[in-house]
C-alpha cells in the first residue's frame, strides 16, 4: 500500500482511510460544502455518494452481505470482464469481488483537476489463480473523484499488457436511491432500440416519451445517449447520467416477485431503488497487446426544476 497506508486524512486532498468492519480500506471523500463519496477496495466499489446536506444518494440493501468475497448489493459496482450470469466466471465478472490496492503510478492530473477535486487511484491486476480461469493479463486503474460541486466521476482504464488480444464487457453497476419508484421516471431513452432481458434478449424499440415502472424490468437500451435523466417526483430531485466510452444504458428493477428470491434483498427494497448503469455489452471491447480503453461515468443530482432538454444542452464533454 506503500505511503497510502499510513494516511489517516489528508485536509489539503479531502481524503480519509478508513478500515470496515473486515478490516479491508475504504477511502473517505469530501469537498469544503460537505459532499462526500466512499469508495472500498473491496470491489473497488463505491458505497456511500452523499450531497451537502448529508442524504444518501446511492441505494445499499439492508440485507446486503458486506463479507469478502461476496459483493455488496447496491452503490456502484464495477462489473468487469462480463456482464450478466454467461460464462465459468462469477456473475458480473470478478472484479468486484478482489481486494484492489491504491495505484502508485495513477494517470496524471492537470493542475485544474487537482484544484478542484478530491480523488483516490485504485489498481486491479490479475492473480495466479485467476489467470487459470481468465489467462488475460491486465492492468485495471480506477479513478474515482468528487468536485466542489458534488458531481461523482468514476474513470476506468483497461489495459492489454497481454502477449495477444482480449475481449470483455464492462459496466458500472450503478444503484439510485429514489422515494418510491412508481414515482420515479427515466429520460433521453425515448425511440432506442433494446435488448429485453426478461424476454430471451428480444430486440425491440421503445415508445414511451419517458420510461416508467410498473413491474419487473431488465433492458440494455443499445447506443444510448451520452445523457440520461431520473427524475425522482416526490424528491424533486433529478440524477443526471453521463457517460464516455459506454456505448448501452442498462435499466433495471426486480419488482416484488423477484426481491423476494433474493437473499441479499429486501422484500419491499425495489421500491427505493433503481439501476441506470452505463455500459458496454452488446459488443465485447477487443484490446490488442498494449492498447487501453477508457470508460467514464459522471453522476450529479441537481433539483428537478430542470428539463430533460436542459440538461442537454448543459451537460459537459468528457474529453
Amino acid at each position: 500500500m506503500g505511503h497510502y497506508a499510513a494516511a489517516v486524512w489528508d485536509h489539503k486532498a479531502g481524503i480519509e482511510i478508513t478500515k470496515d468492519w473486515n478490516g479491508i480500506d475504504q477511502v473517505l471523500l469530501r469537498n469544503p460544502r460537505g459532499a462526500s463519496a466512499k469508495v472500498s477496495l473491496h470491489g473497488g466499489q463505491v458505497v456511500s455518494w452523499r450531497n451537502d446536506k448529508g442524504e444518501e444518494l446511492l441505494f445499499t440493501s439492508n440485507k446486503a452481505t458486506f463479507k469478502h468475497p461476496k459483493s455488496m448489493r447496491g452503490g456502484i459496482q464495477i462489473c468487469y470482464p462480463q456482464f450478466g450470469d454467461c460464462g465459468i466466471l462469477d456473475q458480473h465478472g470478478f472484479a468486484r469481488n478482489k481486494i484492489w490496492v491504491m495505484d502508485e503510478n495513477p494517470p496524471p492530473l492537470n493542475s485544474k483537476e487537482s484544484l478542484e477535486k478530491s480523488f483516490v487511484d485504485l489498481l486491479l491486476k490479475p492473480s495466479e489463480e485467476e489467470l487459470k480461469h481468465w489467462p488475460h493479463s491486465y492492468e485495471l486503474r480506477l479513478r474515482v473523484s468528487l468536485t466542489i460541486d458534488g458531481e461523482l466521476t468514476l474513470t476506468s482504464r483497461v489495459r492489454n499488457i497481454n502477449g495477444k488480444p482480449f475481449c470483455f464487457l464492462f459496466a458500472y453497476h450503478t444503484y439510485l436511491s429514489v422515494s418510491d419508484i412508481s414515482e420515479v421516471r427515466v429520460e433521453g431513452l425515448e425511440t432506442l432500440d433494446y435488448l429485453d432481458n426478461l424476454s430471451k434478449r428480444e430486440l425491440l424499440t421503445e415508445q414511451c416519451d419517458a420510461l416508467t415502472f410498473e413491474s419487473e424490468m431488465d433492458r440494455t437500451y443499445l447506443g444510448s445517449p451520452k445523457v440520461v435523466a431520473v427524475l425522482d417526483h416526490e424528491r424533486k430531485r433529478t440524477y443526471v447520467i453521463e457517460k464516455d466510452g459506454l456505448p448501452d444504458t442498462v435499466v433495471w428493477n426486480p419488482w416484488e416477485k423477484k426481491a423476494k428470491s433474493m437473499v441479499d434483498f429486501g422484500d419491499e427494497e425495489y421500491r427505493s431503488m433503481l439501476c441506470v448503469d452505463g455500459a458496454a455489452i452488446e459488443r465485447p471491447i477487443t484490446l490488442k497487446p498494449g492498447e487501453e480503453w477508457t470508460g467514464r461515468l459522471m453522476l450529479t443530482a441537481v433539483r428537478s426544476s430542470f428539463c430533460f432538454d436542459q440538461l442537454e444542452l448543459q451537460s459537459k464533454g468528457f474529453f
